[in-house]
Formats: structure tokens, C-alpha cells, sequence
């Protein structure tokens, strides 16, 4: 005799919109999770009045409308506009790159012409197919801006100089002519009031939750209390590691509550040179506008993976890439288990994208 219909191991996005769905759907479902909270990498806490995001942060855009309207029955979002400043020295520009970024860096550019001038000009520099990501960058915006606001940030978050990462990771540089600061171009954007904890504990409502639990410690318990699981976890682990360890990319935050009611601005903002060592620093109170004497920010920095530490980046090289697909094999193999999410796809997922994987997860099982 089982104990649930389900069990769902991971209490992020993935996880989190599973079960939602299928307990909606009349099913009976255990969440556990390794941490000491729900939400995964989106937890938010309250510190001095202030929704803090522990795991760097994180703003909801979309384009799907059907995503949008599932995740405001659970939460109310602001009209935050992810608007990031880069700082290269003691420059400051506006990002994404837009007129005002370009009128910025080119004291001469007035109109669009003029910035398409510029950037034309410079790509002459790179003579057939780019080699890496050096000359990807450059082929697509030129020298000055790879200089300044592409380099020292890519390899920062890297751990790599450019020329020894594939093209691949920089296939595309949105370039507007236009003055819009806005990063995104999706039709909806925000962050729900009262943080991301809330709307997922909203989404959790009646499902039981157990924090704390490491699938792995007790697999042999675990998978025999449900006639199916979802599987969130790393897929390498699950299996092993079989075909070896599949790499990732970490981060470490240093995190600083400061007597101020300001600190930069901005909520986040990007330090693009490698006179430090951290890529950005997020000012927590910016995304809701909160009302406070103190402040709380962020430094983020980039590290190599470690046992033990989070792991937030794949790195989708040859060799992992193909690693990652004998994993999916197996993955499909296995029967009673569902793979979803970042980390049991090995794949770089948007918040949105996440949970309109979970639906159609949600909609093939019921279709079963």
C-alpha cells in the first residue's frame, strides 16, 4: 500500500505548480524538500520590512498569458521594470543597450544612425565565422561595448577568459535603437507584492509539506510511498552519476543590511570591469519600493561549483551537453518518475517557462 498518489521532490517552481495541479486535479501529494523552506532559488525573507531575495534576484516576466494569469491567483504583482544600471569604473550606462547607453559611451551619437555608425563600424574588426565568444560579441556590437560592459562581467561569471567560451553562450546581444531602459521585452513584468514565499505558499495550500527531508538519505522509503514521483533534484544524482558529475556554475552572496535609506538607486546593478570581484549588487528594497530607514543589499558573486554549494549555471559545453543526454535517456527510461525543472533537465529555465513546463507535465499525466 502506498501512502500518496504523488510525491513531489523539490519545492521550487517546478515543484511547487505540480502539485498545485494535481492535488487540483483530485490527487493526493506529499512535497518534500531538502531545505528549510519552500520556493527554491525565488525564497524571499522579510528583513528589517524588506522582502529579501536570498538566492539573487529574481523578477517575473512573461509573454505567455496563460502563465501570467496562474501565477496572480496566487499574488498581486507591482509594476516593477527591470531596469539594471552597469557599472564599468566609475562609468555608469544603462542596460539593456539602448540609445541612452549608446549616447553614453559615443559622445557624438545623437540619433540612431549615429550609434549604428559606431557599432557598424567596429564589427568590421572580426573577418568570418566567430571562433568564441570574444569575437561573437564583438561581430554583433563591437570593441567598445564587448570592453566595457561584456568582458570583465561574462568572465567574471564564468571563471574563463572569453576567448576560451563557445559562441554559444552569446549568440544573440539585444540591440534597440530607441531610448528604453526596459531588459525586457515581454508583455508582463513584475515582482508579487509581499515576495515569491507568499505566492508559493498560496500555491501549496493543502498539500502536505515536509522541509528538511533529502530524498537520497532514505531513497528506498521515498520510493515506495507514492505510485509516481516528480523529480526536481539533479538528474546526474539521481542516477548516480553514472556517466559522471554534470558541471555547474555557483555563487556566493554576501548580504549587508546598511543604516541608509538609499544605497545606489537602483535595484541592481551590474559591475561589468574586474576591479571587483563580485558582478552585481542588488538593493533589495528597490523591487517594492518599500519604505525604510535601513537597507539591505546583496553582492553576488560568481564561484565554481563545490560540493555542498547550490548550483545555479549549467554549462552547456560539448561535454556536459552530451553527458546531460545520456542522463535524458535514462530519464525517459524510468518509469513512475517525472524529470522537471532546471536542475532535472539540466537546463537554463525563466521563472515563466518553468511553470508552463509544469503545465504540460501536469496536462500528459492526466492525460495517462
Amino acid at each position: 500500500m502506498v501512502d500518496y498518489d504523488y510525491l513531489v521532490v523539490g519545492a521550487g517552481l517546478f515543484g511547487a505548480t505540480m502539485a498545485n495541479l494535481l492535488k487540483a486535479a483530485g490527487k493526493k501529494v506529499l512535497v518534500i524538500d531538502r531545505r528549510d523552506h519552500i520556493a527554491g532559488n525565488v525564497y524571499t525573507e522579510l528583513v528589517e520590512g524588506i522582502d529579501v531575495h536570498r538566492y539573487g534576484a529574481h523578477i517575473f516576466h512573461t509573454d505567455n498569458k496563460e502563465v501570467w494569469d496562474y501565477v496572480n491567483r496566487f499574488a498581486e504583482f507591482n509594476r516593477y521594470t527591470n531596469s539594471p544600471i552597469a557599472r564599468f569604473g566609475d562609468e555608469l550606462y544603462n542596460l539593456p543597450f539602448n540609445m541612452n547607453t549608446f549616447s553614453r559611451i559615443w559622445s557624438d551619437v545623437i540619433t540612431p544612425d549615429d550609434a549604428l555608425r559606431h557599432i557598424e563600424t567596429e564589427r568590421k574588426e572580426i573577418v568570418g565565422e566567430p571562433k568564441n565568444l570574444e569575437e561573437q560579441a564583438i561581430s554583433l556590437v563591437g570593441r567598445t561595448i564587448y570592453e566595457k560592459l561584456i568582458k570583465g562581467y561574462t568572465e567574471k561569471q564564468w571563471g574563463r577568459d572569453c576567448k576560451d567560451l563557445p559562441t554559444s553562450i552569446i549568440k544573440r546581444i539585444p540591440v534597440r535603437l530607441i531610448y528604453d531602459n526596459n531588459y525586457f521585452d515581454d508583455r508582463y513584468q513584475g515582482i508579487p507584492i509581499g515576495g515569491y514565499t507568499a505566492m508559493v505558499e498560496r500555491m501549496l495550500e493543502g498539500v502536505e509539506v515536509k522541509l528538511g527531508v533529502d530524498f537520497f538519505e532514505q531513497r528506498d522509503k521515498w520510493q515506495k510511498i507514492a505510485n509516481k514521483i516528480v523529480y526536481t533534484g539533479a538528474i546526474d544524482e539521481y542516477f548516480d552519476c553514472c556517466f559522471g558529475e554534470l558541471e555547474y556554475r555557483s555563487l556566493r552572496f554576501d548580504t549587508k543590511i546598511l543604516k541608509a535609506k538609499n544605497f545606489q538607486g537602483n535595484a541592481v546593478v551590474n559591475y561589468t570591469g574586474h576591479e571587483v570581484d563580485y558582478t552585481r549588487v542588488i538593493e533589495h528594497k528597490h523591487f517594492e519600493s518599500t519604505d525604510s530607514d535601513k537597507t539591505v543589499v546583496t553582492y553576488e558573486y560568481p564561484s565554481d561549483y563545490a560540493s555542498g554549494a547550490e548550483k545555479y549555471y549549467t554549462i552547456n559545453d560539448d561535454k556536459n551537453n552530451q553527458m546531460a543526454a545520456k542522463y535524458r535517456t535514462l530519464a525517459e527510461q524510468e518509469k513512475g518518475v517525472i524529470f522537471g525543472g532546471r536542475l532535472a533537465e539540466y537546463k537554463y529555465y525563466d521563472m515563466d517557462d518553468v511553470i508552463a513546463s509544469a503545465f504540460a507535465a501536469a496536462e500528459k499525466e492526466q492525460q495517462s
